[in-house]
C-alpha cells in the first residue's frame, strides 16, 4: 500500500512539473519575457542591470518568439507593425541568436541620415530640444559628459537621447531601409552598436522582432555593487526604477 502510495505521489510530481514547464514556456514565448540590460547602449532610458519585462504579442510571432528559435517558419502570424520610437528587443541579423534591444528610427522605404549631428528622416530633421543634463552616461569603462536632447519623431514619439560632448557622429550617409525590415538605434547614440553598422547590425528584418519593451521589474547597480561586495549590496537597489513604465 505505501509502495502504490508512494508511487502515485511521484507520477503526480513528474506530471506537476510537466505541466508547469509547459505553461512556463507557453507564457515566455507568446505572452511575455524578462531580460537582464548588460551594456549602456540605451542609457539614460535603460542602465546596466535594469530587469524588464518584454511583451511577445505586440508584433505578432515568429520562430524568434520561441526558445533556440527552433526553424518552424519563415513569417510571421499576427504580424502588426511596430511604431517609430518602439522600444524593442531582437534579434540580431548577423547570427540571428544574439538578443539586443534598440530604438525604431526608421521604417520600411524611409531614408535615414545624420547632417550636422540631426537625425533626418525622408530628407527633414526631427524636432529636437536640449535638455538639462548634469549626469556623466557610461560608455563601456569609462563615463562622458553627454549633451542630452529630446527627439521628437514625425508620429509624435518622444524619448532622450545623449551625445558625448567630446565629439559625435556629425554626418552619415544615406541609410535606405528596405521593405519589411526597419532601421534602429540606441539612445546612447555614441555608444552603441546599431543600424549604423551594416556589417555587425545592419536593417533589421521584421521576422527578427523579438517583442517590445514594457517595464522595468527590478533594476540594481551591478557595477559599483555585485556579490564580492555583498555589505553593499543593499545600496545597489534603485527602487525609483521598480515598475517604471519604459518609453
Amino acid at each position: 500500500m505505501i509502495k502504490k502510495n508512494t508511487k502515485k505521489i511521484i507520477i503526480d510530481n513528474i506530471k506537476t512539473i510537466f505541466w508547469a514547464l509547459i505553461a512556463a514556456v507557453l507564457i515566455r514565448s507568446l505572452i511575455v519575457q524578462p531580460f537582464y540590460i548588460p551594456s549602456s547602449s540605451m542609457e539614460p532610458t535603460l542602465l546596466i542591470g535594469d530587469r524588464i519585462f518584454v511583451t511577445k504579442f505586440n508584433y505578432g510571432y515568429s520562430k524568434h518568439s520561441f526558445p533556440f528559435s527552433p526553424n518552424i517558419s519563415n513569417s510571421r502570424v499576427f504580424y502588426k507593425k511596430p511604431n517609430q520610437g518602439d522600444l524593442v528587443v531582437f534579434k540580431t541579423p548577423s547570427d540571428n541568436r544574439t538578443d539586443y534591444i534598440k530604438r525604431i528610427i526608421g521604417l520600411p522605404g524611409d531614408t535615414i541620415q545624420f547632417k550636422e549631428g540631426f537625425i533626418l528622416i525622408n530628407e527633414k530633421k526631427i524636432i529636437r530640444k536640449k535638455i538639462k543634463n548634469e549626469k556623466k552616461i557610461r560608455c563601456g569603462e569609462f563615463n562622458f559628459e553627454v549633451n542630452a536632447y529630446e527627439e521628437t519623431l514625425p508620429n509624435g514619439s518622444r524619448y532622450i537621447a545623449v551625445y558625448n560632448k567630446l565629439g559625435t557622429l556629425q554626418n552619415s550617409k544615406k541609410f535606405n531601409v528596405p521593405n519589411n525590415h526597419y532601421f534602429l538605434l540606441g539612445d546612447n547614440r555614441d555608444c552603441s552598436k546599431d543600424s549604423r553598422y551594416l556589417n555587425e547590425v545592419g536593417y533589421v528584418n521584421s521576422l527578427n522582432l523579438v517583442g517590445k519593451a514594457k517595464i522595468i521589474f527590478f533594476s540594481n547597480d551591478t557595477i559599483n555593487s555585485n556579490l564580492f561586495k555583498f555589505w553593499n549590496l543593499h545600496n545597489s537597489f534603485r527602487l525609483d526604477r521598480i515598475f517604471k513604465i519604459i518609453k
